[in-house]
């Protein structure tokens, strides 16, 4: 089946991909803005995703005519839907993240029952990719013009006052509408806050995984997502994973899939060692990899696979330095955003010049594409703004 028929973060889960694995903490959290009314108050126009987490609907409000997705749980566990509700609230004023609306409350009990977001007419970046696998690569200017909205939104999100780490950022997770003039990041469902202290789990999705996070570091940072964007930097330019380094998931040996991710960065970014990343021979899963994979090459290939009718050198220092295995050379998004890549003029009319670039295919209208995961996890600090 084609992927853009299916909501791609559901595609992800029905295959595992998309896992967190969770400890319980100490309950410090305070509410979320106080409920916006039940869900009588809405009428159901369309459903926009479905999975095993849930259903994201299209819904309007019955007297202000107003549309929004809401988010609804399979599961009766409220505080998931809550916990997300306090990260897309503290990310409110972001333009480059869904925006929050509230929690609708079911009218029966009183309790949360759904959460509300602003809808957006948009398409993952998923679907857009797929639909536009046979079309010429995208122009370097259209890619660096996403590139900046994605890392001004992660900026953002990382930023001191907020400290939010998104850890499942991928192609499925961003939605892309007005002919890639608008870019949000969604599914905060894997979100977690800085404020709280280590060791942090596991979380997102294995080809968009930074290295620090397979091989077992508990206490990694905001770069898990830059090197995340990195990958999707990289997808953005051939349209095809940068890094996956597994055909189907081998249920009986997770390390067998761990092992296989990692070789397949190595082969392209060179195999680290300790004087490429001090600590990297000290991580739980540093001697098993190493036991495990044949001896691969030192240096990196990355600019073999981007040459500069590809990409431009200005550009390849920001791909290399997003795709950087040692979590402490790799850019910041902040870092980023200040290279000279960035320096070229982003303009409304330049931007019109170059609509067709993710134009949406004439014959579907575009459809949000995402349906964010629950997970157990009640440690969020809400941070007032």
């Amino acid at each position: 089946g084609c992927p853009q028929a299916r909501p791609a973060a559901v595609l992800d889960a029905g295959h595992g991909h998309a896992a967190a694995q969770h400890q319980q903490s100490p309950t410090c959290c305070k509410r979320s803005r106080a409920s916006i009314g039940t869900t009588d108050d809405y009428e159901k126009v369309a459903r926009l995703g479905k999975g095993g987490f849930g259903v994201v609907l299209r819904m309007r409000h019955r007297v202000t005519k107003k549309n929004v997705a809401i988010k609804f749980l399979s599961s009766p566990d409220v505080e998931d839907l809550e916990r997300e509700a306090r990260f897309l609230e503290a990310c409110d004023g972001n333009p480059y993240v869904v925006g929050f609306e509230g929690l609708v409350c079911d009218p029966a009990t009183g309790d949360t029952a759904g959460l509300v977001m602003e809808y957006v007419e948009a398409s993952s970046l998923h679907s857009l990719l797929w639909d536009r696998r046979s079309d010429p690569p995208l122009p370097e200017s259209t890619v660096r013009d996403f590139m900046w909205k994605l890392l001004t939104g992660a900026e953002k999100m990382h930023a001191h006052e907020r400290h939010i780490v998104h850890r499942d950022i991928k192609p499925g997770n961003i939605l892309v509408g007005k002919n890639g003039e608008l870019v949000k990041i969604c599914d905060l469902g894997l979100a977690m806050s800085m404020s709280d202290w280590p060791p942090y789990n596991r979380a997102g999705t294995t080809s968009y995984m930074a290295p620090e996070m397979i091989l077992g570091k508990k206490d990694y940072d905001a770069q898990v997502d830059t090197w995340s964007i990195g990958c999707v930097f990289a997808e953005l330019l051939t349209g095809k994973t940068m890094f996956k380094g597994y055909l189907e998931d081998d249920d009986e040996d997770k390390t067998k899939n761990d092992i296989r991710q990692l070789w397949s960065i190595f082969c392209v970014l060179g195999m680290p060692d300790e004087s490429t990343w001090p600590g990297f021979t000290s991580l739980p899963l540093t001697a098993e990899a190493l036991r495990r994979l044949p001896a691969g090459c030192k240096y990196s290939r990355l600019r073999y696979s981007f040459p500069e009718d590809k990409l431009s050198e200005e550009g390849f220092q920001v791909l290399q330095g997003l795709l950087t295995c040692n979590p402490e050379k790799r850019l910041t998004a902040a870092a980023a955003l200040k290279h000279p890549w960035f320096d070229a003029p982003r303009s409304a009319a330049g931007a019109a010049a170059k609509v067709d670039a993710l134009s949406f295919p004439k014959k579907k209208a575009p459809r949000i594409k995402f349906i964010p995961p629950a997970i157990p996890q009640k440690n969020l600090l809400k941070i007032p703004l």
